[in-house]
């Protein structure tokens, strides 16, 4: 009997999940902008593992969006780029780089803090970008989006939470999925082909639950729509590239409220050594492209290993106790600039160029304990303590010098959320944390990049600077009626300037890093208001949103083509409309416009002057998405992105915005699925939003001027059995 109720309870445990992947056709793309949407399907909100007092999707007080694993393999069988996978799908998301290095694609104008199963990916001491690209998609089956800035994850989110959830069992007994992809260009070149094959094993058994999971896809060259092959960029490409993800996972029910669970997930992403770029020229409107060659070093890659173990107990002394232990290894190596930076000599007494690699690893803890029931059923208290230590450096990779010193920083951090239902209609929510963060930097020098290996810039005494905040969070939701609900919230994020770049930037002699370097943290206050609208099968949500750091940054080139941190003041506005329509039952419309504004004080006169670029602002962006069930085999999707005109104080920086249409077609086969995918389906010619508004360098500008990918197919098959 206790091993027949234990196997019920993981049932239900998982419930939420089977329920997502047995959705039909009809169902397709199902957004949280219906407050209801879960519930007329006969089933409760999902819960949002990403909030630690694991708030219902219709319960929270600022605006969060479920990606649904069904919404997930619409994106996949268009496109296999992750960060084009969340563009499309988050609004307020920037439009995706096409390249392994994400930075630029910010979320409301700041930075998102990624995570998997609750799991930091983001590298706070040297933002080098690449956080989005730690795991294969093929792994994930939800993607919880929090929108504005949080602190209940610690240091990180000063633009809202992206936490991917990972594949679970799917119910008792052995199941396995297996599914290819193909993917060309429109002419079908031979550099242009790709495919990718991943593999899935998960069962329970008894008291066990496990998965095993391997994924690998190579990459052909990307061509434009002028059949043109985009640009190479040296800070990281997706484009000609192999990738591989191997996870595993296990857990074991001690009883029928307590289990223990171990994963581990390793991803590998190594770019080819077989084509260099080739020099646009940005006045003439001429982009940068590629050619077949050897580049002068070694290629770029990404190499994340992520190991978690996690205890839960819903009923320890009549709380629900979590915890969790995590590392990570992380590995980011960038190619040569090719633009002169670095030189050395090598043994025949050539004149080379040096690259970068960043190191980064992590020890955290989380510990949560929640209590529900209090003053009759009317309070919920929520407490915990977070520990992380992570430790980075910035190494050239031929020369083995120090770029960026090794910097080790240690934070711990203590909070209290309290969620009270005033009435029925009626819950307040409200919280603090107290954040205490110490950095370590021993003496060091800085590298000049323009001269040989014996020569260093200046010598940098080094230091223990420490910081301690209180975050504070507030809101509240009201349901005004069956069919509306309001909320408002005030939130503030705390974080790290790029450490790194900083340290490395240090050019007048005589400084320390205990008195004369800025490392002071960005705290983002985000104000919001918002309501719902939940008519059956019609769902809207409006949002608006205030986010203002006193001491935010800015990352400008200088005159050498370094990148140089600038702390400023910055003022953020912006709004977002969600609307979903379930037409029938076989077809289903979304809609969604956003809008961001902001400046920053570049005078330091306390009042904000000067707009911020398309490094830190997406533009203006409608999305439309139509999904159609046609019968019970065939089922078609449609998309549309508009990203609109944006004008900057900087005229080089004029944005000429494009439309993007998407398209597939999946079919129900007598033995598994397949599907026909269409990204650009219109063959746009279009320079990128990074490349028109994103400021360069003088000597970077014609370097990274890249145009769009044009039209390309992916024929994709899956098979679950």
């Amino acid at each position: 009997m206790q091993d027949l109720q234990r196997s019920r309870l993981k049932q239900l445990s998982l419930l939420p999940w089977v329920f997502v992947s047995a959705l039909p056709a009809t169902a397709l793309a199902q957004d949280s902008t219906s407050t209801g949407s879960q519930e007329n399907h006969g089933l409760d909100p999902l819960v949002i593992t990403a909030t630690r007092n694991q708030s219902r999707e219709d319960e929270t007080p600022q605006k969060v969006t479920i990606i649904t694993r069904e919404q997930i393999e619409q994106q996949l069988a268009i496109t296999q780029d992750p960060s084009q996978v969340l563009s499309n799908l988050i609004p307020s998301y920037s439009p995706s780089r096409q390249k392994l290095n994400n930075t630029g694609e910010t979320f409301r104008g700041r930075s998102a803090l990624f995570m998997i199963d609750g799991v930091p990916q983001s590298n706070p001491l040297r933002d080098v970008g690449r956080d989005s690209y730690t795991i294969d998609l093929s792994m994930v089956e939800r993607i919880e989006v929090i929108y504005g800035a949080s602190a209940e994850h610690g240091l990180g989110a000063t633009g809202g939470i992206i936490n991917y959830v990972t594949r679970r069992p799917e119910g008792a007994g052995v199941s396995q999925h297996v599914g290819v992809s193909l993917t060309s260009d429109d002419d079908f070149e031979s550099e242009g082909f790709g495919h990718k094959l991943d593999y899935r094993l998960s069962g329970q058994t008894r008291d066990w639950d496990y998965m095993v999971a391997a994924s690998r896809q190579k990459r052909g060259v990307f061509y434009d729509g002028n059949d043109e092959i985009v640009g190479m960029a040296y800070h990281g490409e997706i484009q000609n590239s192999e990738s591989y993800d191997l996870m595993a996972k296990a857990a074991y029910w001690i009883d029928d409220d307590q289990n223990v669970e171990f994963s581990l997930n390793h991803y590998d992403l190594d770019v080819g050594d077989d084509y260099v770029p080739v020099s646009g020229d940005r006045d003439k409107g001429v982009a940068t492209t590629a050619e077949k060659g050897n580049p002068a070093n070694d290629p770029g890659y990404n190499r994340v290993t992520t190991a978690r173990l996690a205890y839960s107990n819903k009923d320890w002394l009549g709380n629900e106790l979590d915890a969790q232990l995590y590392t990570q290894r992380f590995r980011a190596q960038f190619g040569a600039t090719g633009l002169g930076s670095f030189p050395y000599q090598d043994d025949a007494g050539n004149t080379r160029y040096d690259h970068t690699r960043n190191e980064s690893d992590k020890v955290g803890a989380k510990f949560t304990l929640s209590r529900d029931g209090l003053l009759d059923d009317r309070l919920k208290l929520t407490t915990g303590l977070d520990l992380l230590q992570d430790e980075t450096q910035q190494v050239l990779v031929k020369t083995d010098r120090s770029y960026v010193p090794e910097s080790q920083f240690r934070n711990y951090a203590v909070f209290l959320q309290g969620d009270y239902d005033l009435t029925q209609a009626l819950s307040l929510h409200a919280g603090a944390r107290q954040e205490h963060a110490t950095l370590n930097v021993d003496d060091y020098s800085t590298v000049d990049r323009s001269t040989s290996v014996e020569n260093d810039l200046v010598s940098v005494g080094g230091g223990n600077p420490s910081f301690d905040e209180t975050l504070f969070n507030a809101g509240i939701v009201y349901q005004a009626t069956d069919w509306a609900q309001l909320y408002a919230n005030y939130s503030e994020g705390f974080g790290m300037p790029d450490v790194g770049r900083v340290l490395r930037s240090v050019s007048e002699p005589g400084q320390d890093v205990d008195t004369r370097v800025d490392l002071s943290p960005i705290v983002t206050d985000n104000r919001e208001i918002g309501a719902r609208f939940d008519w059956d099968r019609y769902g809207l949500e409006l949002s608006y949103y205030e986010s203002n750091s006193d001491l935010g940054q800015r990352i400008e080139p200088d005159a050498q083509n370094n990148y140089r941190v600038k702390r400023e003041k910055t003022e953020i506005q912006g709004y977002e409309i969600t609307g979903e329509a379930q037409v029938s039952d076989a077809h289903q419309l979304r809609l969604s416009y956003t809008h961001t504004e902001g400046k920053s004080d570049t005078d330091g006169d306390g009042s904000v002057d000067t707009k911020l670029t398309g490094r830190d602002l997406a533009p203006d962006t409608l999305k439309l998405a139509w999904s159609a069930a046609w019968n019970e085999k065939l089922s078609s999707y449609l998309q549309y992105s508009y990203y609109r005109d944006r004008s900057f104080d900087d005229p080089e920086l004029e944005f000429d915005g494009y439309g993007l249409i998407d398209a597939s077609l999946a079919y129900r086969l007598p033995i598994g699925r397949a599907s026909l995918g269409v990204e650009n389906l219109t063959d746009k010619d279009y320079f990128t939003y990074y490349s028109q508004s994103f400021p360069q360098g003088e000597a970077l500008e014609d370097d990274l001027y890249f145009k769009g990918r044009g039209r390309t197919f992916t024929l994709s098959y899956q098979l679950d059995f």
